[in-house]
């Protein structure tokens, strides 16, 4: 995570482009319009501000209708084209109303010159006031006769703001992949899979031409689990296919059907789906609420992977404890997926080294059936030849043969070299043997230690032998004084 410019996070938690509003007919129903409201681009309801949610963004804008009946028999999942509006999300700049102006106008008063007092106080009170701002907390007063102001973390002079990244998705629409967000661990989940499927199916209308399925299950902190499903229809001529993300969340999203995805614990629904370039475009233009354009355009400069990474603006700590909750979540699954790949490495290594003897027994067991092939080649040979007599290119081979025999049997050639290399193999080994029963080796980490440990009993030394040469300069100067007074106390007494 990098932090452009100051410490200044951004507006939003990472769970949708704001908030949305949706009202649908009551029944279940894809070829019914859903009236998708334009408070979230991407339509994550329950999370405020930007994000992403646990997987970057779901959602469908004003347009996502359904009308979809031309489908494969399932009455609703058709081919109608979706449109997606980037609607009054946080990274839309609405024009400013006059409550806004006056808004702005009344956090200018409260920061600069509030006239509550009418005396040296209104300044104090100023920069109590902007200590509220800063922080983001807090009632600016600066009028007997005007509300006060009411300081958020969203509003510009905030200062606990920061930028970080998140990877955007790269599925498409005809995935249909669908993420819920249980408020349940990651072993109930799996433990209660199937009746989660079931229930899920029930929610759909129980339509057998309709089978869900879970892509994934992934935990999450909290003690929630992210779980990704998506529905494939059937057709009568037995064909199928993915229903569309889009399609599929915004049936989650009518009232009634999220009431009963509540019921099963799920907090948070969102469609898995890329954004478009023009999305992508319109959301880098343009800065999020209360985040610095400056700070914003150099986010864009610092984004170490322009094509997979986008800008995630993150106010106040809890965004930020929440999103190192996230980030440790992640690292935890990464070690537990490089644990199981480290068992299979050692798996393999141990296959490989079971093959690797498996090998060489095969390359003995096929020299000794060659040689065995060889054998009854040679008997076969002598049995066909027998009673004709020695052919000249027989005679040859026989003449070469003994001449190599010769060869290897003379003291000077290759059989006394092969005698002389064999004495000095056995000589090396044996005084080899000896030097090692008597040479002694030390670690190097031992000996740095030995090293230190002598040159602290050699400090120690010196410190005592210091010691006593001042007690003999001691008893040196007592002796002194001793031999002095004695004379003195004699002629005293005499």
């Amino acid at each position: 995570m990098r932090w452009p410019g100051k410490f200044a996070f951004g507006q939003g938690a990472f769970g949708g482009f704001g908030t949305t509003t949706t009202t649908t007919a009551p029944a279940f129903s894809f070829s019914a319009p859903t009236n998708t409201g334009t408070g979230g681009l991407f339509g994550a309801t329950q999370n405020k501000g930007f994000g992403f949610g646990t997987s970057f963004g779901t959602g469908t804008g004003t347009g996502l209708g359904s009308g979809l009946g031309t489908g494969l028999g399932f009455g609703g999942f058709g081919t109608q084209q979706q449109q997606t509006t980037l609607g009054s999300g946080l990274f839309s700049q609405p024009a400013q109303t006059p409550a806004q102006s006056n808004q702005l106008i009344n956090t200018a008063s409260a920061l600069s010159a509030p006239t509550l007092l009418g005396d040296e106080r209104d300044a104090i009170l100023a920069k109590w006031n902007q200590l509220q701002a800063f922080w983001g907390t807090g009632k600016g007063y600066f009028n007997n006769n005007i509300a006060p102001v009411e300081f958020t973390q969203e509003n510009p002079f905030c200062r606990f703001k920061a930028v970080g990244y998140s990877l955007m998705p790269n599925n498409k629409d005809e995935d249909g992949l669908v993420v819920l967000v249980f408020n349940r661990k990651e072993a109930d989940i799996r433990s209660q899979q199937q009746q989660l499927v079931e229930s899920l199916h029930k929610i759909l209308g129980g339509n057998q031409t309709l089978t869900v399925n879970v892509e994934g299950v992934k935990t999450m902190p909290d003690d929630q689990t992210e779980v990704i499903i998506y529905v494939v229809e059937r057709s009568p001529n037995g064909t199928s296919r993915r229903v569309p993300a889009t399609t599929l969340y915004t049936h989650f999203e009518q009232a009634n059907i999220k009431s009963s995805l509540q019921q099963l614990g799920v907090s948070l629904s969102m469609a898995r789906t890329e954004l478009s370039p023009a999305q992508v475009k319109q959301l880098l233009q343009n800065p999020p609420a209360g985040v610095d354009p400056i700070i914003w355009e150099q986010a864009k400069v610092d984004n170490p992977d322009p094509d997979k990474l986008i800008p995630v603006p993150m106010v106040g700590f809890k965004e930020l404890l929440r999103r190192l909750k996230v980030q440790d979540q992640m690292t935890k699954q990464h070690q537990t997926r490089l644990d199981i790949i480290s068992e299979d490495i050692s798996e393999l290594q141990k296959n490989q080294t079971t093959t690797m003897a498996k090998i060489a027994q095969y390359k003995r067991k096929l020299m000794a059936l060659s040689h065995r092939t060889l054998q009854v080649l040679i008997k076969q040979e002598i049995q066909r030849k027998s009673g004709y007599a020695i052919q000249a290119d027989e005679e040859q081979l026989r003449v070469q043969l003994d001449t190599i025999q010769c060869e290897l049997n003379a003291p000077t050639q290759f059989k006394g070299r092969l005698n002389e290399l064999m004495s000095q193999i056995r000589m090396q080994n044996h005084f080899g043997a000896v030097r090692a029963e008597e040479r002694y080796y030390i670690d190097a980490d031992l000996l740095r230690e030995i090293k230190q440990h002598l040159k602290q009993q050699q400090e120690g030394l010196s410190h005592l032998i210091s010691i006593i040469k001042d007690d003999l300069e001691d008893i040196k100067l007592i002796e002194h004084g001793l031999n002095e007074s004695i004379p003195i106390r004699g002629g005293v007494f005499s």
